[in-house]
């Protein structure tokens, strides 16, 4: 059976907010004590999070899966206002704040899928051009990791 949010609710339960955002209780738990969502407890001690707390959430994870760490995603997710409902405004405003890196990321994978094309299951058959490797580690002297996926 599947758990709706009612439209006129304003507050879900942790299996409610659970089940609609398929994070587990745990993680929601998990991502109260790192302050990324907040609840309000019940007199019975029970926690309660505001509607607004599912669209959070899947930020969370989306942030995540682009490898974005949770003191990032928390420091921005501070920038939304507390005492009402963020807006698509705040929502734009606060993606800002991670364009260039992204855009960083994105390059950075384009450059491991387009030196990888040569490579079949790295039993390389392409050393003279192979992306990873590094004979003789000649390139420590341009730092630590795979520098010809890390530069232009």
């Amino acid at each position: 059976m599947t758990t709706h949010l009612a439209p006129d609710a304003k507050e879900a339960t942790v299996g409610e907010l659970a089940e609609r955002s398929g994070v587990a209780p745990s993680a929601l738990r998990f991502y109260e004590r790192e302050g990324l969502i907040s609840s309000r407890r019940t007199t019975g001690n029970q926690r309660r999070y505001s509607r607004d707390t599912l669209r959070r959430v899947a930020f969370i994870r989306t942030s995540q899966r682009l490898g974005i760490p949770l003191a990032t995603i928390r420091e921005v997710l501070k920038l939304l206002p507390e005492d009402r409902t963020p807006t698509r405004e705040d929502w734009a405003r606060i993606s800002e704040c991670w364009r260039a890196d992204l855009d960083d990321r994105i390059r950075t994978l384009e450059r491991l899928r387009d030196n990888l094309s040569d490579c079949i299951g790295c039993g390389c058959l392409s050393l003279d051009r192979c992306a990873l490797s590094n004979p003789w580690d000649e390139l420590a002297a341009h730092g630590p990791g795979p520098r010809r996926l890390l530069e232009d």
